[in-house]
């Protein structure tokens, strides 16, 4: 065979070649689209319509992308596992789980988890489960403690590499574990990676619980403020009395849950408001807010440098705010009833407390002795005739 037959060859080669991957690039792209399209058709066969209304409504702009954005769960235990639940039937892109612990019967009193499943690893019964619920979502699953030197470097890279598109770090990280050591594995590798994150938690008494956005530099990170057990550097396991287990409830755990994933969406979807800190004290109801400000002495030296380089940010500016004039609803006021402040009204009601009027109206109308014409009274006489009562009313 001469030079040229083989170089014919090898050209046809190439050529055969580029047309085979050209056929798989679109192949890849058709099944992409397919996933990644959310039809915004009303119908009952449609997963995706009760989602879409938010985007016809008007509360988010393009609900699409959602099938954009990827987010770690670092904890699939009672918040984590019906966070990944509530995501998953959101549609969200991509999931990545990360625990070490398995199913057991005592975690049946919480959501998610069925008996079946007691023995097998956490993330491998949740992604069994969330590929039923939703198999457009991808689900990755890794099965060990974050919190050790060798298992610290492979969570650190999956968090950077772990977006939709290859190569990009993950939009959010949600943290729902149930210790103080994998908090602050968490909060070192966002600081270093500057990632947002969000930390979740729930009471040993299972009767309160919180959620706190954690944005590096601009907001306090884990370390800023940390607990006793942290700052002492106490080994938790030292503090577990035997015998004696935290209690856990499904109704706190989804409401913390329910917040955690209510404030993901308001941030990949950019609508609303993302609270900084929210907590929930489920005795009283009680639903606290506040902001954390990041601490220029914290011990985390990534915390300190992610504050210079928010500082070197260009502050935003504030536009002025229109004030729009208030116009009355109902133009008519047939009755004479207009609001009044509460000081005015405080006073009204103490002056006269036998006034029928209720607090914070005023009365508009004229008082018979100070209205213009006044009402002849009628006489009580036995002796007055039919027609002379007839003749005082029509006077009236």
């Amino acid at each position: 065979m001469s030079v040229d037959q083989l170089k014919t060859q090898i050209q046809n080669l190439q050529d055969e070649l580029n047309r085979i991957k050209r056929n798989v690039s679109s192949e890849v792209v058709v099944t992409r689209d397919k996933i990644e399209s959310m039809s915004s058709e009303v119908t009952d066969s449609n997963p995706y319509s009760r989602l879409m209304a938010l985007q016809r409504m008007g509360i988010v702009n393009n609900y699409d992308r959602i099938r954009q954005r990827s987010v770690a769960i670092v904890g699939v235990g009672g918040v984590g596992s019906v966070t990944a639940d509530m995501l998953t039937r959101c549609g969200i892109g991509k999931l990545i789980l990360f625990d070490y612990d398995k199913v057991e019967l005592a975690n049946m009193n919480r959501l998610f988890f069925t008996p079946d499943q007691a023995g097998l690893s956490k993330v491998d019964a949740a992604a069994k489960t969330l590929n039923f619920i939703n198999p457009d979502v991808e689900i990755l699953t890794n099965n060990y403690n974050i919190t050790t030197m060798e298992f610290f470097v492979h969570f650190v890279h999956a968090i950077q590499t772990g977006g939709v598109e290859e190569g990009k770090p993950v939009d959010l990280v949600l943290s729902c574990v149930d210790n103080f050591e994998a908090r602050m594995a968490i909060n070192t590798a966002c600081n270093e990676l500057s990632l947002n994150w969000i930390e979740s938690g729930v009471s040993e008494n299972a009767v309160s619980g919180h959620i706190q956005f954690i944005r590096p530099g601009e907001t306090a990170c884990f370390a800023c403020a940390p607990p006793l057990v942290v700052a002492e550097n106490i080994d938790e396991k030292t503090l577990k009395r035997e015998g004696v287990c935290a209690a856990s409830l499904p109704t706190t755990m989804g409401i913390v849950a329910g917040m955690l994933v209510q404030n993901t969406l308001k941030y990949l979807l950019n609508f609303g408001t993302v609270s900084d800190y929210l907590g929930y004290n489920a005795l009283i109801d009680f639903f606290p807010k506040m902001i954390l400000k990041p601490n220029p002495t914290c011990d985390d030296r990534y915390c300190i440098e992610r504050q210079k380089d928010f500082s070197k940010r260009p502050k935003k500016e504030h536009s002025e705010v229109v004030v729009e004039k208030d116009e009355p609803i109902h133009e008519e006021n047939l009755y004479g009833i207009v609001l009044v402040e509460e000081n005015e009204a405080d006073k009204s009601a103490s002056i006269d407390s036998c006034n029928p009027i209720s607090v914070g109206l005023k009365q508009v109308f004229e008082t018979p002795s100070a209205a213009p014409h006044s009402i002849t009274p009628v006489v009580n006489n036995d002796d007055v005739s039919l027609d002379d009562l007839m003749a005082q009313m029509k006077a009236m």
